[in-house]
């Protein structure tokens, strides 16, 4: 047996929590998973870097990153609010004529008719982030500062293999040495995405880690 639900008791679910009115270019937030209004949320965050409904910090230099489009809930908005999709086409064509410059939406179709490859989505593109490695020897004591633009993904055994390399001339050093961030030991499997997030206190770029040889009680 069918059973009928007003959409008003599903308005918290598909109505961006920002502008109050009904998802258009549903924008999931990644960390947290709230979902806004496309414009609502970059809007946000030309000032914030939190989450709008539950203030988690997203990042704190490039938060517009760690945002992606939700075409599912997207499609279910439009399937549940009737002539939402139409009415919005008709307002964003409306709104580009009367400037006179063309929808880009639009033009994505007309590329899409035409074979052409859309240029891939920012969130698509890899994530780098500028790294300073301090790296302390001994016997004797030397200090020597390495700057590197690695992808967030990144992680420390990768970062304990190319010092082996490059610092101590010897793959087999790399289970004698530690990298810290902020006096704290990294675990192997760590991201530089997670140890920005996590462990660094500092709200700026590079990154730097510290380099040393393992202690041994």
């Amino acid at each position: 047996m069918d059973r009928k639900i007003k959409i008003k008791t599903l308005n918290p679910y598909i109505t961006c929590n920002i502008c109050k009115g009904y998802l258009i270019d549903a924008t999931a937030i990644t960390e947290c998973l709230h979902t806004f209004c496309k414009s609502c949320l970059i809007k946000h965050l030309e000032a914030n870097t939190t989450c709008p409904t539950c203030d988690i910090v997203i990042h704190h230099s490039y938060p517009r990153q760690y945002i992606n489009f939700d075409r599912t809930m997207q499609d279910i908005v439009y399937k549940l609010v009737p002539g939402l999709q139409e009415r919005e086409i008709e307002r964003e064509q409306e709104f580009y004529r009367l400037r006179g410059i063309p929808c880009p939406k639009e033009m994505l179709i007309c590329d899409d008719t035409a074979d052409k490859s859309p240029e891939p989505e920012d969130e698509e593109k890899e994530e780098l982030i500028n790294l300073c490695l301090e790296c302390t020897m001994i016997n004797p004591v030397q200090l020597k500062n390495i700057f590197v633009r690695v992808p967030t993904k990144t992680t420390v055994l990768y970062l304990k293999r190319f010092i082996a390399r490059k610092i101590f001339k010897d793959t087999q050093s790399l289970e004698n040495i530690d990298i810290l961030c902020n006096c704290d030991v990294l675990d192997m499997g760590d991201t530089m995405k997670y140890i920005y997030l996590t462990k660094w206190n500092i709200d700026e770029v590079p990154l730097v880690l510290k380099c040393q040889p393992k202690f041994t009680v």
